[in-house]
């Protein structure tokens, strides 16, 4: 397939808010693609290319000034050998060969061929047609099921390879992707309840554990070899080798444990979370003088068997058997919100963030954010990306410092629910400065507008209406906690999270 093809059919995604109409633009291109072309264009159409890293980032892009092709050649075929190209560059002379590579496929593609590979390749690609999107599309072409090709992209951990097998082999081969040690899955996600009270009534009988305010890692064992994952898919085994040496020595056979890994003092009490994120952040290199503690709350795998489909209280129990107690989240087991509330005050004068709530009957639905488990934090708190930012004054003058906030719209892009500039340190306004500068979309006199690929912790007093805001919400009383390099902005809150708090008031 020419890659003109994916490039209008990306431009007439864009162009459209409505959900199904994006999935039948997509199904249409889907439909007609040779098997091996699948993986590599579901990839480029949702933003990121199987290769992963390739070394390539905004500023190589922006320097690039080639002249477009006046006439279509370039095939899918020919993009993805380019991006194999790219990605296996590295040491001595890779940034001129790089630069080369990048010039030679620009000057094969045409105006709209360069555009597109600058969404791709520079992150800008934020039109909706992203994993959920391309999920009904797959089924819609191959007309199978969206919950099969759904579980298999979450089991698989790879949503190229569950379209091929959808559109190739049909349900059958769908079913064959299951989860396997060593090839990690997106993990399982918690709505939001207000308190301990409405967590126990919308779980029923329920596991209430503490939640720790670490990093969410998956750590595999296969025939001894132990491989850490963070939440993002991304392999940080190197950084952590005491947690390996402990994963390795527990019993039984191969394993996958869901949890956290948490920095901790000397008393074992929990140290900042930025203490525990410095490791997994790009270029971050590992703490072991700080003492890192790993703690695991879930088991998705077990001897020679998933268990993904079981029910939590069988997964607890498989838990209980291998991890010892000393690495393991504590579980109570309760439908009385009391309880509930007493583990949470205990969480909170421990140090940690609040408390999960899983209904004690739940599978584990890997990379989805389902209503059987439930986070309780005492201040709520959402996860925003970061739109724009504007220039500072008095104290603040030269920094870039009042970010303007969006939620995530399930249906594509992000809608504005704020601004705020409380919370910020000197450390964080440098910091922001310099990476905004970045990833700088465009400007005008007060403000930098920004790719939206930056998401940071809020705590807020609440939400209230506002006819000032497309989503018809206003956070209240905003202040930075954090910024969350280990989140993906399609892992930000949705504005529907942001309208459902403003409810509840």
């Amino acid at each position: 397939m020419q890659f003109g093809t994916l490039a209008h059919a990306s431009r007439d995604v864009a162009a459209t808010s409505k959900r199904s109409q994006k999935s039948a633009i997509l199904a249409v291109v889907l439909a007609d693609l040779a098997p091996d072309e699948v993986a590599p264009a579901v990839g480029m159409l949702v933003g990121a290319v199987r290769q992963g890293r390739i070394g390539v980032g905004w500023a190589q892009l922006r320097d690039l000034d080639v002249d477009a092709a006046p006439n279509p050649s370039l095939t899918i075929g020919d993009v993805d050998t380019a991006i194999d190209g790219l990605a296996s560059m590295s040491g001595p002379g890779s940034t001129a060969a790089r630069r080369g590579r990048l010039r030679a496929v620009w000057a094969a593609a045409t105006e709209g061929e360069q555009r597109f590979l600058w969404q791709v390749l520079g992150g800008e690609l934020r039109q909706g047609a992203l994993e959920g999107v391309m999920v009904d599309a797959v089924a819609k072409a191959a007309g199978v099921p969206v919950t099969r090709v759904r579980r298999a992209a979450m089991l698989g951990g790879d949503l190229g390879a569950a379209a091929t097998a959808a559109l190739v082999g049909g349900v059958c081969a769908l079913d064959d992707i299951t989860l396997t040690p060593l090839r990690p899955v997106l993990p399982m996600l918690a709505g939001s309840a207000t308190d301990a009270a409405e967590a126990t009534r919308l779980t029923g009988t329920a596991s209430v554990e503490w939640k720790l305010d670490g990093a969410r890692v998956q750590v595999h064992r296969a025939a001894g070899e132990v491989r850490i994952f963070t939440r993002n898919l991304n392999d940080v085994t190197d950084r952590l080798d005491d947690v390996v040496a402990v994963v390795r020595a527990f019993p039984g056979g191969d394993l996958v444990l869901d949890g956290e890994v948490l920095g901790v003092d000397d008393a074992g009490a929990p140290r900042l979370f930025q203490d525990t994120i410095g490791d997994f952040s790009a270029g971050g290199t590992s703490r072991r003088a700080v003492g890192l503690g790993a703690f695991f709350f879930d088991v998705l795998f077990a001897g020679v068997a998933s268990v993904v489909d079981e029910p939590l209280v069988v997964r607890r129990q498989l838990l209980d058997e291998i991890v010892p107690e000393r690495h393991r989240i504590p579980s109570q087991v309760t439908d009385d919100a009391a309880v509930a509330g007493q583990v949470l005050d205990e969480a909170i004068a421990a140090g940690h963030e609040g408390i999960m709530v899983k209904a004690i009957d739940s599978v584990y639905d890997a990379g989805r954010r389902g209503g059987s488990w439930r986070k309780v934090k005492p201040v709520h708190t959402f996860d925003l990306v970061v739109l724009a930012a504007e220039w500072g004054h008095g104290r603040r003058t030269g920094w870039l410092s009042n970010l303007h906030l969006g939620a995530r719209d399930p249906v594509g892009g992000f809608v504005m629910v704020g601004k705020t500039f409380k919370g910020l340190t000197d450390e964080l306004l440098r910091f922001q400065t310099e990476r905004f500068q970045e990833i700088e979309e465009r400007r005008d006199e007060h403000t930098v507008f920004v790719r939206p690929e930056m998401v940071v912790e809020v705590a807020v007093d609440g939400v209230q209406r506002s006819p000032r805001y497309p989503g018809g919400v206003a956070l209240r009383f905003a202040r930075v906690r954090r910024y969350r390099p280990d989140k993906r902005p399609d892992e930000a809150d949705t504005i529907a999270d942001v309208q459902t708090l403003g409810r509840h008031e």
